[in-house]
């Protein structure tokens, strides 16, 4: 194969895809990207088979061919160029040769046929907005759980309820939910959990894409088609908790601040949390008093009072401060609203005005 190609966009490329290459010691080719020269255009695909990814750009093409080069070398050295404008690449007895102006490089492949194919789940299929499937991911991906020891909590929940896409993820100690506009129900799946680690894959992704994309979900996969875009990830199998049933339907107070003033009270007073992260909330409507307050017997104590408007009865319970952080930007409303169902009881967070977005928060009994 021989092509050559513009540098800024082959960077773009490979910075996405070389993300899902790496190391594996049974697998070496893993730690490589394909490239795959056909038809006028150059497609680069990377995976490691738990997700994969195949970018397919125009290139000027002298001769066909493919090749599987390490991922990290061939990224890194398109990345240093600097500020030429085209790059030809060429491949020779499996040797790629990159050339530019005052500059040239010879990295030695691997074998090409050893390299795993993309697949296209079959099944379902849709077609959405990517940057409301990315808003929806990035909205809840935070709250899943880390590691694998219950992947069902290490998954972002994806499924319809009537006209809207409903995106949930926990870890068991908070819990996100965002639903989106969906009124394709009638062709849609039921339900279906996406590994957490490929949620953060999806994002970056997706965070670029401008025009519509193809979503389809088969048994055990889901890919996502765009233009000049494919990447399909496995599906967990298992249940999600019915979370419905832990979502407070009755609450004693509320207190509603400016998202500005509620940072910077987290800001000054978790500077003296203890190592669980603990935020005492306290909520006095008689004294229109809403406190936030840590201590640590290392470093000493504070408190910060936010100005808010507040309703129902008074009452005091822990938090893990980070968690209650975690959610503000997912919120796009500038005042919060803070939704207590009782004194060391599960807390609610949600943007004013905003049905879009829920938080559940539980308390820290100690």
């Amino acid at each position: 194969m021989k092509i050559e190609v513009i540098k800024n966009k082959l960077q773009e490329i490979l910075n996405k895809a070389e993300r899902l290459a790496g190391k594996h010691l049974s697998l070496p080719i893993l730690s490589h990207v394909l490239l795959i020269v056909k038809k006028g255009t150059l497609t680069i695909r990377a995976t490691n088979l738990d997700m994969g990814v195949e970018y397919t750009i125009p290139v000027k093409v002298e001769r066909e061919g493919e090749c599987a080069v390490p991922a990290g070398v061939f990224s890194s050295f398109i990345s240093n160029l600097g500020n030429v404008k085209a790059v030809v690449l060429d491949v020779v007895d499996g040797k790629l040769t990159i050339s530019t102006e005052g500059s040239k490089a010879v990295i030695h492949g691997g074998n090409s046929d050893d390299f795993p194919t993309i697949p296209k789940a079959e099944g379902v299929s849709f077609s959405m907005n990517p940057q409301m499937i990315s808003k929806g991911f990035k909205a809840v991906h935070y709250a899943g759980a880390l590691g694998n020891l219950k992947p069902e909590l290490s998954s972002v929940y994806l499924f319809h309820d009537n006209e809207e896409l409903v995106f949930v993820a926990t870890d068991s100690f908070r819990l996100a939910e965002k639903r989106t506009p969906f009124k394709k129900a009638s062709s849609a799946f039921q339900s279906i959990l996406i590994p957490i680690k490929n949620v953060t894959e999806f994002i970056r992704i997706l965070e670029e894409e401008k025009e519509e994309i193809k979503v389809s979900v088969g048994k055990g996969q889901i890919s996502i088609e765009g233009n000049g875009l494919l990447v399909t990830s496995r599906l967990v199998e298992g249940s999600f908790p019915d979370y419905q049933q832990i979502m407070p339907k009755e609450f004693k107070a509320e207190a509603v601040v400016l998202k500005e003033d509620l940072l910077s009270a987290l800001k000054l007073t978790t500077l003296f949390s203890d190592r669980f992260n603990q935020l005492r909330v306290l909520l006095d409507p008689k004294k229109k008093l809403f406190e936030f307050s840590a201590r640590t017997g290392d470093l000493g104590e504070s408190s910060s009072t936010l100005p808010s408007a507040i309703t129902g009865e008074s009452l005091q319970s822990n938090f893990n401060h980070r968690y209650i952080a975690d959610c503000l930007n997912t919120l796009s409303s500038d005042s919060v609203v803070f939704r207590f169902s009782g004194e060391n009881k599960p807390l609610l967070i949600s943007g004013v005005g905003d049905t879009s977005f829920r938080y559940l928060v539980m308390p820290m009994n100690r």
